[in-house]
């Protein structure tokens, strides 16, 4: 459930702070006051688009914040699956700065609008006039059938649509694998030249980075040699080299060590360097002995490094890489030289497949009829409610080509008035019908969604008299279910307010603000006298706000 809204520095809003409750959030005032740009804000919060005139005049940056209520479990696995910090509440904050970048930030942590998209489909709906259109697309009225039945329908779905992937990649490479029959020959002959030519050069993993750092080594066999030379006759083997010196301290330092104890440590140590300069010689000497003097490994190592960046230039940038693609074209030589075999195993799955394929949408085609009789049953029923006393209304199901979405296809058929023939929904709905219509659909699942909030943005437009007491009602019992945020300018609607708001916008002749104010009791019932009256409120006007008042309140609570 929305807790509260904070906007600040958002079109003709400079800073409110809204606190939202359970039931009916009603929204009502003078046309322009700035109503939809309050939602909107909401919208701009979860990651919509934003234009640049929408900043506040003079301001460098906007600010939209959503606190929610974070207890659905699902929201927060979703948390913690994007290791978001879970809180009591759920923070969501987006500041939209004046050249055009924002950072969105949930419980303090920046999200992506990616994030953002999938977090705000568990939060909250919108039904308003763009979103009513939606309801005329036959895709959407599918889906509606689909979510009636959902429980049954979407592992089906799912399973449809793994398996009609499958379907259509064993297909693609069986009618590959014919186009490509007559080139077969020529296809074979270039993928056994490449076989044969890695399989001759037989490289090994690593092989590559050893040669390099043997053949970086031979290529300075001179230097190396030299440089190991001098450091062994410097070290060892010249009159005055390093071990003779030692050697020969070590002589002085032996005849005098009996006459103090103390040297004896040293004597240790000069001993100790002896023996290291012996190994050190040793070691140079293997060194040299490892080097060789044969000339033939330079050129056969550069050989062999050439050969092996052959292959990478033609097959993969390394070892590892070329012994892959090896393997892939003894795969394809194998299908190649067995190609009738190969092309009735693939079409053997591809059989296969089609036929799991047409056995999952027969499955779901028989769910999804059944899911249509008893959703038109419901629709049906909360049309009538909403004034619709004659309304005709089915949900034809037709086969069509089979699709990752089943071989199915609904339409929404209605006829509103008696004698009038049943038609396509959109072909025959106007503003107002189409309205009631969405309120209709939005009742009957309404025990059935998840999502707690949702916002209806003037989904009255074009309803008056008996039927706007109608919707009231039914909105109503749809607030029982879920918490609703509405912009009307029926009173009948705005009657059945859990909070009421009122929307102004004030001037001081330099600039123009909105404010948003929740109502007390009385206030509300003003407001109701405002929106049946227009400009002069009569005691009479103020009666009839009050019955209106109250007769929704009793409504409400029965």
């Amino acid at each position: 459930m929305l807790l509260s809204l904070h906007v600040k520095n958002f079109a003709i809003i400079d800073e409110v702070y809204v606190d939202f409750g359970a039931g009916m959030n009603i929204l009502t005032g003078e046309t322009g006051a700035g109503k939809s740009i309050l939602l909107g804000s909401v919208n701009a919060a979860l990651g919509g688009k934003v234009s640049k005139e929408m900043l506040g005049r003079n301001a460098d940056y906007a600010l939209a914040e959503l606190i929610f209520d974070s207890g659905d479990e699902s929201i927060r696995a979703l948390l913690e699956r994007n290791e978001i910090p879970i809180e009591d509440n759920l923070i969501i904050s987006r500041r939209i700065s004046d050249n055009g970048r924002s950072i969105s930030r949930v419980n303090g942590e920046v999200v992506n609008t990616g994030f953002l998209k999938e977090l705000s489909d568990k939060l909250l709906e919108v039904y308003g006039q763009r979103e009513n259109q939606t309801l005329l697309d036959r895709k959407n009225q599918l889906k509606l059938v689909d979510r009636f039945f959902k429980e049954q329908t979407a592992p089906l779905l799912e399973e449809i649509r793994t398996a009609y992937t499958e379907y259509r990649q064993t297909l693609r490479e069986y009618e590959e694998a014919q186009a490509h029959s007559e080139s077969r020959t020529r296809e074979l002959s270039l993928l056994r030249y490449e076989h044969e030519e890695i399989e001759k050069a037989d490289p090994k993993p690593g092989e590559d980075a050893a040669l390099e750092e043997r053949f970086r080594v031979l290529s300075n066999r001179s230097r190396l040699l030299e440089a190991a030379g001098e450091a062994d006759r410097l070290l060892c083997t010249d009159s005055d080299s390093a071990s003779d010196l030692v050697g020969r301290t070590l002589r002085q330092m032996g005849r005098v060590i009996s006459y103090d104890e103390k040297l004896d440590g040293i004597y240790r140590e000069i001993e100790q360097l002896e023996e290291l300069l012996r190994d050190i010689g040793a070691g140079l000497s293997d060194y040299v002995d490892d080097l060789g003097s044969d000339e033939g490994e330079l050129s056969e190592t550069e050989e062999r490094l050439n050969l092996l960046n052959h292959l990478k230039a033609k097959y993969g940038k390394t070892v590892e890489d070329i012994r892959a693609y090896d393997a892939e074209l003894a795969v394809k030589i194998d299908r190649l030289e067995n190609y009738d075999r190969y092309l009735e195993e693939t079409k053997a799955k591809v059989r296969k497949q089609e036929k799991k394929l047409a056995e999952l949408c027969g499955k779901l085609g028989e769910v999804r009829r059944e899911s249509a009789g008893k959703l038109e049953v419901k629709i049906r029923e909360a049309l009538k409610d909403l004034n619709f006393p004659d309304v005709v209304f089915r949900i034809d199901i037709e086969t069509v080509p089979m699709t990752g979405d089943g071989t199915e296809s609904a339409e929404f058929m209605i006829s509103v008035n008696p004698g009038e023939p049943v038609r396509p929904l959109a072909k025959i709905a106007s503003g107002g019908e189409l309205s009631r219509i969405s309120l209709a659909v939005k009742s009957v699942f309404a025990g059935k969604d998840e999502i707690e909030t949702l916002i209806l943005d003037e989904i009255d437009t074009g309803v008056s008299g008996r039927t706007a007491q109608k919707v009231a009602e039914k909105m109503a019992a749809i607030a029982k279910e879920h918490q609703i945020l509405c912009i009307t300018h029926l009173p009948q609607i705005a009657a059945f307010a859990s909070k009421h708001f009122l929307i102004e916008k004030a001037t001081d002749g330099a600039s123009t603000k909105t404010g948003v104010t929740p109502l007390t009791e009385e206030q509300t019932v003003g407001e109701l006298a405002r929106m049946l009256s227009g400009a002069q409120i009569t005691d009479s006007v103020m009666a009839n706000a009050k019955e209106m008042r109250e007769l929704a309140m009793k409504r409400k609570n029965a």
